[in-house]
């Protein structure tokens, strides 16, 4: 470590009150974006949205965090630019989720290793939901899952991500759990969830997979859909505790989604200057608040914790893959 990394980090460790102000010569605040790397509507979108709002309670002056659209391979575009130095260093934020850890745990974003980007910061953790069109016959997940079981009618999953993503891994998780075989169920994949939920409500679709923040979104701005559970250890707070969860309807079932920021590996001096500054937002009062207000739970992990928890995900990724008899491409180390 040279001796200015060095004294950048003594002083994050020592005055975190102070850090991100002698760190943010090193990010060019006026060209700052979030990059989302799928298409509007979905959890990286969201993501984006709530690290935007954060970091201005701490950047109030500075200019506000754009967020850009970058689909592909439900976040393999974004990931395999970053790791190779084609996406942009000081200046570009990465939304991640673990639906992105999965990918990688599964090597769906290349053969690059997990370090091969610098992991920033969550920002809050979602819960998995499972929604079906307003006109739907199922009013609750117990007559949803006995259709599964008696096998009519043949139902139609779909969600953001191809098979093996975290969204295909809650209806096979409910599929197995009405006794089936998940690599028979039929699944529709969508470039995000917003999409996905779009072809839900046109009726295109049966059976709805995705996260409790992204439906909240959605319904927000209109969308008409029919919530049978939420995937959490308890109902959640605010506009949707009124959705039991998948446990209290016989199905224990809980998906949690953590959503968070990487960056690219080459500039080390802006990773410690964006880390330290949401370090600021982590300790904000207003940061629970926020978090409820875009139906997510508060998740604060920065640094080498945050690397730890990463790295043991794609480990725990890669047993449950295993476990539901998915084929792993070959990837670069954990």
């Amino acid at each position: 470590m040279s001796r200015r990394v060095a004294l950048r980090t003594s002083a994050i460790a020592l005055a975190p009150g102070l850090a991100w102000a002698q760190d943010a010569t090193a990010i060019d605040s006026s060209g700052s974006e979030c990059i989302a790397p799928s298409k509007p509507g979905g959890g990286f979108d969201l993501t984006c949205t709530v690290a935007a709002q954060a970091v201005s309670k701490v950047r109030p002056a500075s200019a506000p965090l754009h967020t850009r659209y970058l689909p592909g391979g439900i976040g393999a575009v974004a990931f395999d630019q970053a790791a190779t130095g084609r996406l942009g260093t000081a200046n570009a934020l990465v939304a991640f989720s673990s639906g992105s850890l999965l990918n990688i745990a599964q090597g769906r974003f290349g053969p690059h290793p997990v370090n091969a980007v610098r992991w920033i910061a969550t920002v809050g953790t979602d819960y998995g939901v499972v929604a079906v069109h307003p006109q739907s016959p199922f009013q609750n997940l117990a007559q949803l899952v006995q259709a599964l079981r008696t096998g009519a009618p043949r139902l139609v999953f779909g969600a953001g991500g191809t098979l093996g993503s975290q969204d295909w891994m809650k209806a096979a998780l409910l599929s197995r759990h009405a006794g089936n075989d998940p690599r028979h169920m039929r699944f529709v994949s969508f470039e995000g969830g917003g999409e996905a939920i779009k072809a839900l409500v046109g009726g295109h679709i049966n059976v709805f997979t995705g996260d409790a923040a992204e439906a909240m979104k959605a319904q927000a701005r209109g969308a008409h859909f029919r919530l049978l559970a939420v995937l959490a250890p308890h109902r959640l707070k605010g506009p949707l505790d009124h959705v039991a969860t998948a446990t209290e309807q016989g199905t224990p079932l809980v998906w949690p989604t953590v959503r968070g920021l990487y960056m690219a590996a080459g500039a080390p001096d802006a990773a410690a200057a964006w880390t330290a500054i949401f370090e600021q937002a982590h300790a904000h009062p207003a940061y629970s608040t926020l978090c409820l207000a875009h139906g997510l739970t508060p998740h604060r992990l920065t640094g080498s914790a945050l690397q730890e928890f990463v790295h043991k995900s794609v480990d725990d990724y890669r047993h449950l893959a295993r476990e539901l008899g998915l084929r792993l491409w070959k990837a670069g180390p954990s």
